[in-house]
């Protein structure tokens, strides 16, 4: 592979000097500084919008432009409206008081809404007529993916194996995200089991492109430039990468997630529905412990989501890790061998010159 010649159709469409997407990582990374400060290195900055209300999508995008020029991304969560009965909302009350009332925080209540109107969600985008928009948790449907087409949106689909890639490519996608089982946070399987959608991203990457024929971004596990080799040599267009991004001086994150990020073992990780209601990977901690010992009282994602809300909230003012959503895949160790507080743009540039001396050095082993 000639790092030097190197240009993916994707690469070369966003006009990409470094073959790396920033993943959308919801909880708090993906500042607008971040997101801008990734494009403007001339990589792909993503926010993940899955929280946010159309009206703060839309200052948050506002945000963005007033710093990059570049394009960027914006990732939602596609969900139905969440109506859970009194007796699901009690059980995991019940359950999550108990690590309320270690913070001082009074026994919780049930909410008024769970989740953010993802319809409205869509439409803002349609409107704000984001360059690129992804989406996890499921699939859009044609009509969908045409609304945004018209609006000049490029459109990736998150698959954790390969009939969620075809699922998305019959949708009329752009393109696809390849989560492999390494990857932290929420899985994205929206078909089958979860149990049978850990396809690690080695073997996931060359299969979806094998099988959708579209461009393939692979995520899951890259922390440095011999990964994005890896990814680009198994066929993907360019490599998406979240916790090499989560350290960073403008993640939003509290500094003891990051402490416990840069801390990890290549063990230290756990796929879990317990702190969520829906399976994600995160760094062990007692929130996770407990909440795991009483998984049929867990609430299905949103619901559990939005009821351990405030907890993680004001154990993130706290600078509590105890009690936070830990976030984080397998590759975290690999973030050591990198100084401490890096700006976004400085891991870009080391990502860049990283990724093309890996290059060149398998182009001389040819040799």
């Amino acid at each position: 592979m000639n790092a030097q010649r190197f240009v993916s159709p994707f690469a070369e469409r966003f006009d990409l000097r470094v073959p790396v997407v920033q993943a959308p990582m919801a909880g708090g990374p993906t500042s607008p500084a971040m997101v801008a400060a990734v494009s403007n290195a001339g990589a792909l900055g993503t926010l993940a919008a899955a929280p946010f209300a159309p009206e703060r999508l839309a200052s948050e995008v506002a945000a963005i432009r007033a710093l990059t020029q570049r394009p960027f991304g914006v990732n939602l969560f596609v969900l139905d409206p969440a109506a859970p009965d009194e007796a699901t909302v009690r059980r995991a009350l019940d359950a999550i008081d108990p690590l309320r009332a270690d913070l001082g925080l009074p026994p919780g209540q049930p909410l008024e809404r769970y989740a953010p109107d993802f319809r409205a969600q869509l439409d803002m985008l349609i409107e704000l007529r984001v360059p690129i928009v992804s989406f996890t948790f499921n699939v859009l449907s044609k009509e969908d993916v045409a609304r945004l087409h018209a609006a000049g949106c490029y459109v990736i689909g998150t698959a954790t194996h390969v009939a969620e890639g075809i699922a998305w490519r019959d949708a009329g996608a752009d393109a696809i995200a390849a989560q492999g089982a390494e990857a932290g946070a929420h899985r994205g399987t929206f078909i089958g089991s979860f149990e049978d959608a850990l396809v690690g991203t080695m073997a996931l990457v060359p299969q979806l492109v094998d099988a959708t024929g579209l461009p393939v971004l692979a995520a899951g596990g890259i922390m440095d430039g011999r990964g994005i080799v890896a990814a680009l040599a198994l066929g993907a267009q360019a490599a998406q990468m979240g916790t090499a991004f989560l350290t960073c001086e403008e993640s939003a994150i509290p500094a003891s997630w990051k402490a416990r990020v840069r801390a990890a073992s290549d063990t230290s990780t756990e796929v879990t529905r317990a702190i969520t209601g829906r399976h994600a990977r995160g760094i062990r901690n007692p929130i996770m412990r407990r909440l795991t010992e009483q998984l049929d009282r867990v609430a299905p994602y949103p619901v559990q989501n939005a009821l351990t809300q405030e907890l993680r909230q004001t154990a993130g003012r706290a600078d509590n890790a105890d009690y936070l959503s830990l976030w984080s895949g397998q590759g975290a160790p690999l973030g050591r061998a990198r100084s401490e507080a890096l700006t976004a743009a400085a891991l870009v540039a080391q990502l860049d010159a990283e990724w093309r001396a890996a290059a060149a050095g398998i182009v001389a082993l040819g040799d």
